[in-house]
C-alpha cells in the first residue's frame, strides 16, 4: 500500500463518527503531529498516540491497529523531514479561517498543533521563551483557545492582521524547528585556544 493509500486510510479512520468526541480528527492530529515533530523534548510513542485519541479506539482487530499507528508514526516521520529540509511545510487544510472560525479546517489544524504543544509545554518554552512565544503567536490565535485572555481577543478581533498572521504559519513552523533543532554552539573545548 503506498503512504498515500495509508494517509486516506487513516484520514477516514480518524474523521469517523465512532471515535471518543476528545479524539483528533485527521486535520488536528496533523497540527498535533507538526507540533510532536518540532518539540524539543521527544515524546514517547505510546504517550502521544493515547493522548491523540483520548481513549483506545474500537479497532476491528490487532491489524487495524497496527496499520493506523503505524501510519501515524510515519505521517510524523514525514513532517518532520518536511520541517528539517527547505521546502516549504504543507498543512492539509487552506490558511484561511473563513466566515466561520470555528468550522474552519485550519481552527481545527491549530488546536492538534496546541495540543501537541501541551504535551511537553515546558519543554517549549525552556530555553527561549520570548521567540517561542513570539513564533507561536499566529497558531495559538487561531486555534482559538485563548479568546478569553484580552490580549488575544483584542488580536482576534482585528480580522486583517489575523489573516496576516496566519499567512506566516508555514514559514513560523519552520522557524520553531530550527529554533529547537539548531545545533548547540560547539562546546568551550572545542573552540581554537587563544595564544
Amino acid at each position: 500500500m503506498s503512504f498515500a493509500e495509508q494517509l486516506s486510510r487513516l484520514q477516514a479512520f480518524l474523521d469517523a463518527d465512532d471515535l471518543h468526541e476528545e479524539a483528533l480528527d485527521y486535520v488536528a492530529a496533523h497540527g498535533y503531529l507538526t507540533a510532536l515533530s518540532i518539540c524539543p523534548d521527544p515524546v514517547p510513542e505510546h504517550e502521544w498516540i493515547d493522548a491523540l485519541f483520548a481513549e483506545p479506539p474500537h479497532y476491528r482487530n490487532d491489524l487495524e491497529r497496527e496499520e493506523i499507528e503505524s501510519t501515524l508514526v510515519q505521517l510524523k516521520a514525514h513532517i518532520g523531514r518536511q520541517l528539517a529540509s527547505d521546502e516549504e511545510p504543507e498543512l492539509p487544510c487552506e490558511l484561511d479561517l473563513g466566515d466561520e472560525p470555528d468550522d474552519s479546517d485550519l481552527r481545527g489544524w491549530c488546536i492538534g498543533f496546541m495540543e501537541g504543544v501541551f504535551l511537553r509545554e515546558e519543554a517549549w518554552f525552556e530555553d527561549s521563551e520570548e521567540e517561542v512565544s513570539e513564533l507561536l503567536l499566529p497558531i495559538m490565535i487561531a486555534s482559538g483557545l485563548f479568546e478569553d485572555q484580552p490580549d488575544f481577543a483584542e488580536i482576534a478581533h482585528d480580522r486583517k492582521l489575523v489573516d496576516e498572521m496566519i499567512q506566516q504559519i508555514p514559514d513560523l513552523l519552520t522557524a520553531l524547528f530550527l529554533l529547537c533543532h539548531a545545533p548547540e554552539e560547539k562546546p568551550a573545548l572545542l573552540k581554537p585556544r587563544p595564544h
